[in-house]
């Protein structure tokens, strides 16, 4: 929901919390790692869009029934500054991005969360360092889209009142996903987050910037079949499981809109990403 440096949201907080509120509120936030198209003085960290190198026997990303998926985003760990983060990133190695983005069929079968089906539409790859990889070109019928190269700068991010882990600590009998009575949900302060940053962006690690509710929640509910309600602890749980490892804004420069102006989210368990199981990362998205 909001980015910045922790004495920026600090001073934000005691102007419209009681200090005992405000530091239980500051003790939430969580590091990530915002990416940003790099000057030419800025170290790249990574690219949005071009063409990914791949190891030989590695085959391109395909939605069977559908096609190939396009390529979005390239992150090399190594130049990432991993540990300022919470989240247990590898320290080499290639993160790449796909995502079967309408090229071949017009936009006619989408990527949902809640469609299992659908799930082949997105994809991510974790190429170790020591691999051998060469370019791979686009495979017939997609357009690359431009490439942009990236720089990262580590900053606090906030989320939403009604995120399950803020939720747990200010209200934890409140409905999940709803407002409640408590003044980290007053509009006052709400309005005073989105003013001082409303820029979804491109991310990796912190809080997901959701366009619309958290998109924890969207991955919990997908997860658990759509067979659990909003008002039992299990979604409740189910969603504090997961952490942001991308996320991807829709971007002029690299020709990319994500419905309407919307974002696309990779998230996984803190434990399948220690392990490096990222072939179990969950995707959604999300537009205004």
């Amino acid at each position: 929901m909001t980015h910045g440096s922790r004495d920026a949201l600090r001073s934000l907080a005691l102007q419209h919390l009681s200090p005992e509120a405000a530091e239980k509120w500051l003790g939430l936030l969580r590091p990530g790692m915002r990416l940003e198209i790099a000057a030419s003085s800025d170290d790249v960290v990574g690219h949005l869009g071009g063409l990914p190198a791949l190891p030989a026997t590695a085959e391109w990303p395909a939605w069977d029934g559908h096609g190939p998926l396009s390529f979005i985003a390239s992150i090399d760990c190594a130049r990432l500054p991993a540990s300022a983060l919470d989240i247990d990133l590898p320290a080499a190695g290639t993160l790449l991005f796909f995502y079967f983005d309408g090229q071949l069929d017009d936009g006619d079968a989408l990527v949902l969360a809640e469609d299992r089906e659908s799930w082949a539409g997105a994809r991510m790859l974790y190429v170790a360092a020591d691999a051998e990889m060469a370019e791979r070109g686009a495979p017939a019928g997609l357009k690359p889209y431009p490439v942009v190269p990236l720089a990262a700068r580590v900053e606090m991010t906030a989320t939403e009142p009604w995120h399950p882990l803020v939720q747990a600590v200010f209200a934890p009998d409140a409905p999940l996903g709803n407002r409640y009575d408590h003044p980290v949900c007053s509009q006052e302060f709400l309005d005073a987050l989105w003013e001082f940053d409303d820029e979804v962006g491109h991310q990796i690690g912190g809080y997901a910037h959701s366009v619309q509710n958290p998109v924890e929640i969207e991955i919990a509910e997908a997860v658990l079949d759509g067979e659990v309600s909003w008002d039992d602890p299990g979604l409740s749980e189910e969603a504090g499981g997961w952490v942001l490892l991308a996320q991807f804004d829709s971007e002029d420069a690299a020709d990319m809109m994500w419905g309407d102006a919307g974002a696309l989210y990779w998230l996984i368990r803190p434990e399948d990403l220690a392990e490096r199981r990222f072939e179990r990362a969950m995707f959604t998205w999300q537009c205004s």
